[in-house]
């Protein structure tokens, strides 16, 4: 080890290029060359004032991944049966530094003709035409704002570049970056499962920290979009960082306090943070400062973070869970460190030795306190256990740089041809021909499968880690609780959904939850959702669900939690009214029937000529449908019920009025006097031809409206109920119906009320007069009545009115004729009539004669 750290100290002079000032570099010579770009320092100097870059902040698990490079490369060439028979594979690393400018002065450098590791600068006679490269694939680099300017470099000579970090959905554009290929999942699929995760936990705030990069910049925007379609769930607030900002910045400070503020004020649920992780080391700090205490959704940068999760009061900043590409073991590599690299050297280990000396014969209390670097990560001669540095063996970037090797070599083995024994193809090839040969790959690394799509991107899941800090106070234990898959697949533990779905209320959402029947909306602040009730005929089963409208035919529950059925409403013959009008209108049958056997037995009496003689049998049977058509109006409407209601009524009472005024006009005749009238009113004396031509009339009106707009059964939507009623079908003819009827009911008032002086022993047209009176007054309040009642009652009001109008002629009009007929015998005859009439004129002092 001292003869090591001897070697180290002369390298250090004699290598300008080996040091934080220039492009640290490690190179091996071989038949092929495979270039690395890795930042092992994460940061620069770099200032708005112009001046020499250095670079800063040493990142030990980017040194582990150079490291996992060289130890693949070692492995293929020293691998029996070899790979690559006769064929030795060299490399060509440069510590990036995370800089766009270093990166691309690197990437240049690997497209030389002809390796100088020891010349860092590219020549002042750099022309853009590059000839064939000795470099043919570049691994790196780790973010995605470097990895998209070198590929453009890299694509002017067809030079594979296969990225083991960065994830930005752009690279995947090949119009752009033809020879860019990557061995871990694009950024598409890791906003899709951050955006599961979301729902999963039934999360409805979130706010997005993103920074000024590829990778920052494309996740918020990509998580933003997908956010926007997801109608119940609401983005508080985006905040786009510089894609660079250092701790001694005094725009740094303004800017973390402007993040910290809006995070204490925002009603947020998580803090989806899409950054590098040298950002997000700066934020954690400040959100430990001011015990935030939130949770953190982290990418893929930072979600296995060993330097952000040492943090000292990490557990203040609150719970952290985060996506990682999927994860494997290099196989034996852990080995091969604790081992001390078995006995190899590389400038970069040289430069890690030298910075980082390895300690012997420690206690285990001494190597448990030097596990843990200066968060500074600068250069100190603290020395550090090798056990220790194993332990910052990440399992993905490592994997991911190891699977890169692999992908290399196997499209060198097709390109080449090679078996066992021997390569059949010369190994003089271009850098297109084995990019051509690497696109088409499809094999298995221990159990890992790798192929890329179209795109060049591979088909790997992610898995779900959770940052344990309750378990191991003394450090974070970060744990797989689930996975992901491109497909749209998210697994994770039952019971840990459940229990983020049974929060009714956090601390940072107004209301998580709601009470069945009502649903969550927004309230005072941008995303604060609160408890809103639902509206009637709406309803919320749980969970605050929005608010859904119930069917037409359902309303909802008093509760607002569930739709009932709507009680369909019509005339039942339960009801107390129906039952009473129905046992009017049976009693009024039967009077009908026993008044038509009265009047068939007395047919030959002067009573029973008084009132029209066989006319009134006509008008008993009028009075009879129109009592049996008020069954019509009670029960389920049909369509045969509502064209027999109210116009056979029309028709049928039509017909009983024009037996009254043909009677009325008998009387008229057979008691006026007058030479000059009586000519005309003899030829008005025709009964039947004035009952059919009035009857008729009605009839003309009636037939054309069940003809064309007959009556139908209707069905009512109500708040709570279904009325079922009969629509008129046609309203202008309803009231010319009840209009002529009430013409006619008028005319026979105005000739009874003028016959009423003449000498009627019988009173008939007194009776006719109060009959028609009280069947006006009748209609007449029946429209106002009719035009304002809503509801079933509507059809019983209809039904009152027939039988009412009904027993209004059969009662003011039939029934005295029958009294006199059953009690009143002694003036049912012509003699008795003979007196009355002589009486009548001799107290009038008339003297009558006739011829």
């Amino acid at each position: 080890m001292f003869l090591l750290q001897f070697f180290v100290s002369i390298a250090s002079v004699f290598c300008p290029c080996s040091g934080e000032n220039g492009l640290l570099h490690a190179y091996s010579p071989g038949d092929i060359i495979i270039g690395g770009l890795f930042p092992l320092h994460t940061q620069t100097n770099r200032s708005r004032i112009h001046g020499p870059l250095s670079c800063h902040a040493y990142d030990l698990q980017m040194f582990l991944h150079i490291q996992v490079m060289i130890y693949a490369i070692r492995e293929i060439n020293q691998r029996t049966p070899r790979v690559l028979p006769n064929l030795t594979i060299g490399y060509d690393i440069y510590d990036t530094c995370g800089d766009v400018s270093f990166a691309i002065r690197a990437a240049l450098q690997l497209l030389k003709n002809q390796s100088d590791p020891q010349r860092c600068l590219v020549p002042e006679n750099f022309q853009a035409a590059l000839p064939e490269p000795r470099t043919k694939a570049v691994i790196g680099e780790r973010y995605s704002e470097v990895s998209i300017a070198v590929a453009r470099v890299f694509a002017l000579s067809s030079v594979t570049q296969i990225s083991y970090a960065s994830t930005s959905e752009l690279l995947s554009r090949k119009f752009k970056f033809p020879t860019f290929l990557r061995t871990i999942s694009s950024d598409e699929h890791q906003t899709k499962a951050i955006a599961q995760l979301v729902m999963r936990f039934n999360w409805k705030t979130v706010a997005i920290v993103g920074s000024d990069d590829e990778y920052g910049k494309y996740g918020s925007d990509k998580l933003a979009d997908i956010f926007a379609g997801m109608n119940d769930l609401c983005v508080e607030f985006i905040d786009i960082l510089p894609g660079y900002f250092s701790k001694n910045n005094s725009q740094t400070h303004v800017r973390m306090a402007e993040l910290v503020n809006n995070i204490n004020k925002s009603s947020a649920e998580a803090v989806i943070m899409f950054t590098k992780n040298t950002n997000v080391d700066i934020i954690m700090e400040a959100a430990i400062k001011h015990n935030l205490n939130r949770t953190w959704i982290a990418s893929d940068s930072w979600s296995t973070s060993t330097k952000v999760s040492a943090l000292p009061g990490i557990e203040r900043a609150g719970e952290v869970y985060g996506f990682i590409s999927k994860r494997n073991e290099v196989p034996s590599f852990k080995d091969y460190v604790l081992s001390v690299f078995n006995g190899t050297t590389d400038a970069i280990l040289e430069h890690y030795l030298s910075n980082y000396p390895l300690c012997s014969n420690q206690s285990d209390e001494n190597r448990e306190s030097n596990c843990s670097l200066p968060s500074s990560q600068e250069v100190s001669k603290q020395c550090l256990d090798i056990s220790c540095l194993a332990e910052y063996i990440d399992q993905h970037g490592s994997y991911n740089v190891y699977l890169a090797v692999q992908v290399i070599v196997e499209g060198l083995r097709r390109l080449l041809k090679c078996d066992n024994y021997q390569c059949k193809h010369s190994h003089k090839f271009t850098a297109s021909e084995l990019l051509v040969e690497i696109k088409k790959i499809n094999f298995t690394v221990d159990t890992t499968q790798i192929f890329f799509n179209p795109d060049g991107d591979p088909s790997f899941g992610y898995d779900i880690v959770y940052w344990n800090m309750v378990e191991s106070r003394q450090h974070v234990h970060i744990k797989t609780i689930g996975e992901y898959w491109p497909e749209g697949k998210i697994k994770i533990p039952d019971d840990l959904v459940r229990n983020k779905r049974s929060l009714v209320v956090t601390v940072y959402n107004c209301s998580k939850t709601c009470t069945p029947g009502q649903e969550l909306k927004k309230q005072s602040k941008q995303c604060c959702t609160g408890c809103v009730p639902c509206a009637d005929g709406e309803f919320s089963a749980e969970n605050g669900e929005k608010c859904q409208r119930c069917s037409v035919e359902m309303y909802s529950s008093p509760q607002r939690n569930k739709c009932l059925n709507k009680t369909v409403q019509f005339l039942h013959w339960s009801n107390p009214f129906v039952i009473i009008l129905t046992c009017l209108e049976v009693f009024g049958i039967i009077v009908t029937i026993v008044f038509a056997i009265l009047f068939a037995i007395h047919r030959s009496t002067p009573i029973v000529k008084a009132v029209g003689g066989y006319l009134c049998f006509l008008e008993l049977f009028s009075l009879l449908v129109c009592f049996c058509l008020t069954f019509s109006f009670t029960g389920l409407p049909t369509a045969g019920s509502c064209m027999a209601g109210l116009p056979v009524f029309g028709m049928a009472f039509s017909l009983c009025i024009s037996c009254i005024l043909a009677n009325l006009l008998q009387i008229l005749v057979g008691f006026n006097f007058d030479t000059k009238l009586e000519s005309w009113m003899k030829k008005l004396n025709q009964p039947v031809a004035v009952v059919i031509i009035i009857s008729g009339i009605q009839v003309a009106l009636c037939v054309p409206w069940l003809y064309f707009y007959p009556p139908f059964p209707h069905r009512e939507i109500l708040n709570m109920a279904i009325l079922l009623q009969c629509d008129k079908g046609s309203t202008k003819f309803f009231i010319a119906m009840l209009a002529y009827n009430a013409f006619l009911a008028l005319s026979c008032f105005l000739f009874a009320f003028k016959g009423k002086q003449l000498p009627d022993l019988y009173k008939n047209a007194s009776l006719i007069t109060t009959s028609m009176l009280l069947f006006l007054i009748i209609w007449i309040l029946f429209i106002p009545i009719y035009i304002n009642l809503f509801g079933m009652y509507k059809r019983a009001i209809e039904s009152a009115a027939v039988t009412i109008s009904s027993y209004s002629i059969l009662g003011c009009h039939l029934a005295p004729k029958c009294y006199i007929m059953v009690f009143r015998k002694e003036i049912n005859n012509q003699q008795a009539i003979t007196e009355y009439i002589r009486k009548h004129y001799e107290q009038n002092n008339m003297a009558v004669v006739r011829s």
